[in-house]
């Protein structure tokens, strides 16, 4: 599978080839994303020549959906979505969606590049196997097909509305658009709301093979799920996202208006110049010292682009060998070593370390300074990724764009920043953060953010957010409110027992690293073998307490239930049967107190020894005083013993 894709809509388009890292999926109009263990390095990156219009053939709707900029002021809800996934082992970050009555679940690339969100369709007659089961519109009360008129291309029979994207990468997606009830979830103020999206009936290339099952399209478009909520004034013009840092993944995406922190720093955006997301980039600097190269080199073409699809970065070519060449003549103490694949020459350094915190003392700080003379400040995990081979090595993460002059930003640029896209004011901000806890940070009160269990969905009510709560957790429990003690689940594996047994403490180790917890905290139960395949269950046990904290319990049972738990080929495909969720053991007043009662006991012993040991001494001392004799006394006679 290609670690770097462009995602381009089939329109009139400029191509120019770029140098692309390789990645592990996908989703933009504009696109190049990857994963750093896998590699293809040539693909190209296409711009539409033209800005989208209303009455443009690309807008699917029907109706009026001009933007109504001169409301007044008034609160709007946010929807607060929680990001999954990781750069280094996707190449993209997803998130959850609800459509339909009851609702289905789907895990969405977020993509500030696209402009179509879309699922897999029951019907289809060409998709891969994806996450979770396709979108089945026959089992959906609310959902209707969106009919045929002039603001959209139409089937051959012209009954209902079509799209097709087709991408530079050649894979594509085409099916039928649809409108139905969309839910964002638990954490969300916003209620569910109706809108369109594209239901695949064809996927081809790597769309067929990846693991998400679709992508939601946050760019600027009629069919953008940000524009349908904006044009029915149920959130302000703006959303925001934030990436997980570079060995957390995760994050979290908020749809509508936030208060900005105060030190948040921002660049103007400009709308009119490319549809897609823009800013002001005028230097950059390495270890506090500007790069030696026209400011105008970040303006060129269509500027500077900022895409949440992206995997890496992308300079133009003078601005690339000024970034490379002041990135190592500032690295004394490491060793330059290939990267992770023979056949490219990846900029690689070793020695750094395999502790992420530790690496800017290493590595030097980048800045990037906008048009308004702010200034966004890049840790080292902003334009490195480990090696995939080497063990405390690193690899830089900014390529040259080929010969195109657009200088393109994806996700490693953003990681633990929390990135503001004020589309109503035209500016995009960016705030240093902790992106695992933005909430607490925000100072926004936020519950987690479980699985939606299937009853739930069956007894939903139209116009309600769906219950999302898995069995064992019931959904109205804080944190602090319940101890969990012990986590069980059962995994199907298509593969023999007797295959198994041998990596058994391997893949232990595998599971403790996805769910992220200790290895000792992983325990075998019990297995049980059916012919070429295998039922083993396990228990993810507390560490050093006597239970599970909330949240990483409520973190490890969504890891589980919304299959986000990858495991290597070699362990075969598996299946998550059943999974139980129990308290702590109720111990007797010893165990509970087992420390003190040791404690005690050694003391006693201590003490009783101590006493032994006077006692012994004084006795020996009393009966050295009694076996005195006087001089003059009478000894009996005793018999001399042989020799």
């Amino acid at each position: 599978m290609s670690r770097a894709w462009v995602r381009v809509a089939s329109a009139l388009f400029i191509i120019s080839f770029i140098r692309i890292y390789p990645s592990g999926v996908y989703s933009s109009e504009l696109k190049v994303s990857g994963d750093p263990n896998s590699l293809l390095r040539s693909s190209t990156m296409v711009f539409p020549l033209f800005l989208s219009s209303p009455n443009s053939s690309r807008q699917f709707l029907k109706g009026n959906f001009h933007r109504q900029l001169q409301k007044a002021k008034r609160h709007t809800p946010n929807s607060h979505m929680r990001l999954y996934d990781d750069l280094l082992s996707n190449g993209y970050y997803t998130t959850r969606l609800w459509i339909g009555t009851p609702p289905q679940e789907f895990a969405l690339i977020v993509d500030s590049g696209s402009t179509v969100t879309y699922v897999p369709c029951a019907t289809c007659e060409q998709c891969g196997r994806h996450q979770d089961p396709r979108f089945e519109p026959d089992s959906s009360s609310t959902y209707q097909p969106v009919k045929c008129n002039v603001d959209c291309n139409c089937d051959s029979e012209r009954v209902q509305c079509v799209y097709e994207r087709r991408y530079a990468e050649m894979s594509s997606s085409s099916g039928v658009l649809g409108e139905d009830i969309i839910s964002f979830g638990n954490e969300s103020e916003l209620v569910p709301q109706r809108a369109v999206f594209g239901c695949e009936n064809v996927e081809t290339g790597d769309l067929y093979s990846q693991h998400a099952d679709g992508i939601i399209g946050l760019g600027r478009g009629q069919l953008s799920v940000v524009d349908q909520l904006v044009d029915k004034g149920v959130i302000s013009d703006s959303f925001s996202l934030c990436y997980g840092g570079m060995h957390v993944g995760g994050g979290a995406m908020i749809l509508g208006g936030i208060s900005p922190p105060p030190d948040m720093v921002f660049s103007h955006s400009d709308p009119v110049r490319s549809s897609y997301y823009n800013i002001e980039l005028k230097e950059i600097h390495v270890a506090g010292n500007p790069l030696q190269v026209n400011p105008e080199v970040f303006d060129g073409k269509h500027g500077t682009v900022l895409d949440s699809g992206t995997t890496y970065a992308y300079l133009p070519e003078a601005a690339f060998i000024a970034f490379k060449d002041a990135i190592i003549k500032s690295l004394h103490s490491l060793k330059r070593i290939r990267g992770p694949d023979p056949n490219y020459n990846d900029i690689c350094f070793s020695g750094a370390g395999s502790d992420v915190s530790e690496l800017s003392k290493t590595f030097p700080g980048v800045d990037m300074v906008f048009g308004n003379g702010q200034k966004l400040s890049l840790a080292p995990e902003n334009y490195l990724f480990r090696h995939s081979k080497v063990r405390g090595a690193y690899c830089l993460g900014i390529f040259q764009n080929g010969k195109d002059p657009t200088t393109l930003l994806g996700g490693i640029i953003v990681r633990n920043t929390l990135v503001t896209y004020d589309r109503e004011n035209r500016k995009i901000g960016f705030w240093k953060t902790n992106c695992s806890e933005l909430w607490e940070r925000l100072h926004i009160p936020v519950a987690p953010s479980p699985a939606p269990s299937h009853s739930s969905s069956r007894n939903w009510t139209p116009g309600m957010p769906p219950t999302l709560a898995p069995h064992g957790l019931p959904h109205y429990i804080l944190p602090g409110q319940v101890q969990v003690g012990i986590i069980t689940f059962d995994m199907s594996f298509s593969i023999k027992y007797s295959d198994l047994v041998p990596h058994i403490t391997e893949l232990a180790e595998f599971i403790a690293r996805e769910l992220d917890v200790n290895t000792s905290q992983v325990h075998l139960l019990n297995f049980t073998s059916k012919g070429n395949d295998s039922l083993v269950r396990w228990a993810i046990v507390p560490a050093g307490s006597d239970y599970i904290s909330n949240t990483t319990a409520m973190s490890i049972i969504s890891r589980l239930t919304e299959h986000r738990m990858r495991l290597p080929d070699s362990f075969g495909s598996y299946q998550l049967v059943e999974w139980k969720v129990e308290p702590p053991m109720k111990r007797a007043w010893w165990q509970q107190h087992l420390f003190a009662v040791i404690v005690g006991v050694i003391v006693a012993l201590v003490l009783c020894l101590s006493t032994s040991g006077i006692w012994f001494i004084w006795r020996h001392r009393q009966q050295a005083l009694g076996t005195y004799k006087p001089v003059d006394a009478i000894v009996p006679e005793q018999e001399l013993q042989q020799l």
